[in-house]
């Protein structure tokens, strides 16, 4: 049985896909329709015959191969796609099923989004961050080198559906890349979600449907109330400032996963909002137990704390010249468009750096 989950923009379905509505859609409104599944390496080989399995009707589909990572999120595979898409005649009735994680809900939305000015498309995530996070939302976006989604749209899927088969053989990384945005959405909205998944210690525990449900209730609460961003969605950047900056930085240097780098932003704006009173040292210092006990903390020299200072200033949610991020008031209240000094973002990453000489 699939769970339909409230979200004013699309419908979305949690369950097996065999169970979801999605073959009756596609037998449906897209039954003279070209269909083209966008996927990456991992999604291609883990993925899509189990999709194509379950929804038989997706034999015909065209698959379109995109190379993997946030390094390739970028205009110049935009450009690849477009290519292939135009190549296989895809009108404005067609349809493009985006079977991957973050960086092919990202990308594929982008795509869909503009080819033809826009054609209709479906997100199936398969990693645990594209279930509770960047499927839903209507965001899509590239890169511009170090600079994080610069390019971009808002626009939304025709049908979400998570399925959790795909989540429960991911490799530990990658179930830690979903669980810094679980912990997001539990700092900025509900305590009582953070007291329930601060000490999961198992993915099993955290790979529950019950749980990733709650959270992706708090994102689609958010976004049904402020659709295009323009104040409370705001908080769902809480880490990402600082966080977006450090995986610019180290966009070419190692292979820092998003989730990881949200993580040591959390830990960062949190720092900052205790250092401003915001947040009670003993509530700071709980965040920071949780952050470090699952996440390794890293060490910026002075080149890196510079570049990323500079980077964050390129920030895209950034109003006038100065950095602007989110605090927390105490843990499940966040506060949005707070201006940050240079000086307080480099108090904050040198604080990272004596939590990584301790990690």
């Amino acid at each position: 049985m699939n769970k339909i989950i409230d979200y004013t923009f699309c419908p979305v379905s949690f369950g097996p896909i065999k169970d979801s509505e999605l073959q009756k859609l596609l037998s449906s409104k897209y039954a003279d329709s070209r269909v083209v599944i966008l996927v990456d390496q991992n999604s291609h080989d883990n993925c899509l015959d189990y999709l194509i399995d379950s929804c038989p009707i997706l034999k015909k589909a065209d698959v379109v191969l995109m190379p993997v990572g946030e390094e390739n999120k970028v205009i110049e595979v935009f450009y690849q796609v477009q290519e292939v898409l135009s190549d296989f005649h895809l009108n404005r009735k067609g349809l493009i099923i985006n079977l991957g994680g973050g960086v092919v809900m990202d990308m594929g939305g982008f795509i869909s989004s503009v080819y033809k000015r826009g054609i209709d498309f479906i997100h199936i995530p398969t990693t645990l961050l594209g279930i509770v996070d960047a499927s839903i939302g209507g965001k899509t976006g590239i890169n511009i080198g170090p600079y994080k989604n610069q390019i971009g749209t808002f626009s939304h899927p025709v049908f979400i559906h998570m399925d959790s088969f795909f989540v429960k053989s991911l490799p530990e990384n990658e179930i830690m890349n979903g669980y810094a945005e679980m912990l997001k959405h539990a700092l900025v909205m509900d305590a009582g979600y953070w007291n329930s998944i601060k000490n999961i210690s198992s993915d099993e525990e955290l790979i529950k449907a019950d749980t990733l449900i709650r959270s992706i209730h708090i994102k689609t609460s958010v976004i049904d109330k402020d659709p295009k961003e323009g104040g409370l969605r705001k908080i769902l950047n809480f880490g990402h400032t600082f966080g977006h900056a450090i995986e610019g930085f180290y966009m070419d240097k190692k292979k820092l996963s998003h989730g990881h780098c949200v993580a040591l932003g959390i830990c960062a704006e949190s720092y900052l909002s205790m250092r401003r009173n915001y947040l009670s040292k003993e509530e700071y210092l709980e965040i920071e137990t949780v952050i470090k006990r699952a996440f390794k903390f890293l060490t910026f020299d002075e080149s890196a704390i510079k570049n990323i200072f500079e980077l964050m200033k390129q920030d895209k949610k950034n109003e006038t010249l100065e950095v602007s991020c989110c605090l927390l008031e105490k843990i499940g209240v966040c506060i949005y468009d707070q201006k940050i000094s240079e000086g307080e973002i480099m108090d904050a990453l040198y604080h990272i750096n004596l939590i990584a000489g301790t990690n």
